[in-house]
């Protein structure tokens, strides 16, 4: 009963990071394959997953082949429920929902001004009012998540969740450009970031060079905070 996931560069792809910790966090049995985003052969790693075009992808152990961060996520929660990948509270559970499905539609200046990258920090990134409205945003969810915590740990809702897997990628989005947030908000960026998992994938990630560096930007930079 062991799981195919299908996953892009790991110091880049922010998708891939998500639909690896849903798997990695809630110990289910999976087997990950890289499919290389910068080299011209992504269309040919996932030729045999159609009709997915993107990373991450996930094929079942009956051979169904799944598509869409979201889509995972329900999947693997619905097949696994003694994994509580979702808060066990329904209120808080509904929040985590909504939690995740603002991550994939919302936050487009975050993501274009701010790619994921998991190599340094970036220092001096000018913050434009749209990527400040974005920071402004995350304050208030991760605000209303807290609200909502089972008080049982650190996480957004007490004990981690899809929600804290959605969310990871933001977090090294925020350390990685060095960008204004509240001290809350830096604690749960570092948090997710010393997790053992997050930490893992970053290693895993930086054994791989590239030339050129994807999203490499002129600036100053410092070590990434957490070894």
């Amino acid at each position: 009963m062991t799981y195919d996931l299908y996953i892009g560069d790991k110091t880049f792809s922010s998708w891939s990071l998500r639909g690896w910790l849903m798997l990695e966090k809630f110990g289910l049995p999976y087997r990950s394959h890289m499919v290389s985003l910068y080299d011209g052969t992504m269309a040919r790693g996932l030729a045999r997953l159609a009709p997915a075009k993107l990373v991450p992808a996930l094929k079942t152990p009956q051979g169904e082949v799944i598509g869409e961060t979201l889509a995972m996520a329900e999947t693997l929660a619905e097949r696994h429920p003694d994994k509580a990948l979702w808060p066990a509270n329904p209120a808080a559970r509904a929040r985590a929902r909504w939690l995740c499905a603002a991550m994939t539609a919302g936050f487009s200046t975050l993501r274009s001004e701010c790619p994921m990258q998991l190599r340094h920090v970036n220092k001096g990134l000018a913050v434009s009012e749209g990527l400040a409205k974005d920071l402004a945003r995350l304050q208030e969810l991760w605000d209303y998540a807290n609200d909502a915590s089972d008080g049982k740990g650190p996480w957004l809702f007490g004990s981690y969740s899809l929600a804290d897997v959605f969310y990871a990628p933001v977090c090294a989005r925020i350390i990685g450009y060095d960008l204004p947030v509240s001290q809350s908000a830096k604690d749960y960026c570092l948090l997710t970031l010393n997790d053992p998992a997050f930490k893992t994938w970053r290693a895993e990630g930086l054994k791989i060079s590239y030339d050129p560096v994807p999203y490499d930007i002129d600036c100053d930079t410092s070590p990434w905070p957490v070894s």
